[in-house]
């Protein structure tokens, strides 16, 4: 019972997860970088909390790979807005007290380190007014001017040894003025934006959540229009490795180039598609569940033939498979492209409780097979809490010889 309810609970995690991932990718197709206001939409839409929210959209990059900037970049997003606020603002309190320093010792405050120290403050104080309340608001102004005075005073001393720099020196009693000062301007500013958000170029956030909400829910319904049944097949060769390290190379890249020829022909055959390879195992996908199971049993028994006329090899090749229907999310036929569907790991879990030589046949497919469990096998099984048969199909099963033929070179 247990083991039911905890394969239960994974599905309802696969399920979340890959519903946000989907409408955080439809959203940035439309709009680019989601907002925060975006983050706590998908969450609410979805019931899901809003930090989890943030981190499957931080980490959302398609297929491409990430450069180091953007992984800064989505980790920064990745944070909350407040948290995001104090660290510009111990950004920019930092610059603002290091440039205050550099001016303050060259005797200039018209200088470069002057006009940057300026700059800072005038972001420092504008970070503090965009902050999504007032609180945080006062503690974004707080940090920034508790920062700026403290880096002052530290860089001003270390300034101060230089033969000739003037030393900033400012009265430890000014710090709880630069805290007071930098909370008080924060909550100002961050009141006049509020009550003139049109003026400033800013959306209403009440009016601009309900928009993205409806907007959520009408991908919601476009991607449960996408959703459908399909089976995956996971495949993979038994000691691979062992076979690499006693072959020529050779032999060994000729035999598995077959092999990868032989197991797509196989596919296509039953009206299944190539969906990944990983090392030596490889992932098909079909549209019917008895598909998926037939091509199983093709590709078990038609390694007899495959190691007599094209294995080249000192030993035979010996494959095991599982096989799992399930429901994605896929728009239009290409179903190469569903990545985070959780049947595809049950259907690679199923594969690695199978034996060398036998497919493991979950009682999803099975329910589309004649017969059902009992029906092609009698060892059953349990694989991520569900039902699943052993299937050891011979040589002289009830597999078409159509079905077993060595496909063309």
């Amino acid at each position: 019972m247990n083991d039911f309810r905890l394969a239960s609970d994974q599905d309802l995690i696969a399920d979340g997860y890959q519903e946000i991932h989907a409408l955080t990718e439809r959203l940035r197709i439309l709009h680019g970088e989601l907002s925060d206001d975006a983050i706590v939409a998908i969450a609410e839409a979805t019931g899901a909390a809003e930090s989890y929210v943030r981190l499957i959209a931080a980490s959302s990059t398609g297929n491409r790979r990430r450069t180091m900037l953007e992984q800064i970049r989505g980790s920064y997003r990745a944070l909350t807005p407040e948290v995001r606020s104090m660290t510009l603002a111990a950004i920019f309190g930092t610059l603002s007290g290091f440039f205050t320093a550099v001016s303050t010792a060259a005797a200039s405050a018209s200088s470069l380190g002057g006009t940057i120290a300026l700059i800072a403050l005038l972001f420092g104080l504008g970070n503090a007014a965009v902050s999504k309340s007032v609180r945080g608001a006062a503690l974004s102004g707080a940090l920034y001017g508790g920062v700026a005075m403290l880096c002052g005073s530290a860089f001003g001393f270390l300034f101060g040894l230089v033969p000739g720099a003037v030393r900033l020196e400012p009265h430890p009693a000014l710090l709880l003025a630069f805290l007071a000062g930098g909370a008080l301007a924060g909550v100002f500013l961050n009141r006049l934006v509020d009550l003139n958000r049109k003026w400033f170029g800013l959306k209403d956030p009440v009016q601009q959540r309900a928009a993205l909400i409806q907007q959520l829910h009408e991908i919601q319904d476009r991607l449960r229009s996408d959703e459908r049944d399909v089976t995956f097949l996971s495949v993979d060769i038994v000691g691979s490795t062992q076979i690499k390290t006693t072959n020529d190379q050779l032999d060994i890249e000729y035999t598995f180039g077959e092999y990868h020829s032989f197991v797509e022909s196989v596919a296509r055959r039953f009206g299944g598609q190539l969906h990944s390879t990983a090392g030596d195992g490889v992932t098909l996908v079909f549209e019917q569940p008895e598909s998926g199971y037939r091509a199983g049993r093709a590709l078990l028994a038609g390694l007899f033939e495959f190691n007599a006329f094209r294995n080249r090899l000192d030993e035979k090749i010996t494959i095991r498979c599982g096989c799992h229907t399930g429901s994605v999310h896929a728009a239009g036929d290409n179903l190469s492209r569903v990545n985070f569907a959780h049947v595809i790991d049950v259907a690679a879990h199923m594969q690695k409780r199978a034996d060398p030589g036998t497919m493991v046949v979950s009682e999803t497919t099975a329910a589309f097979v004649e017969g059902g469990l009992s029906g092609i096998g009698n060892d059953e099984v349990v694989v991520e809490g569900l039902k699943a048969v052993v299937c050891r199909p011979s040589l002289h099963s009830e597999v078409p010889i159509e079905a077993v033929a060595i496909p063309e070179a």
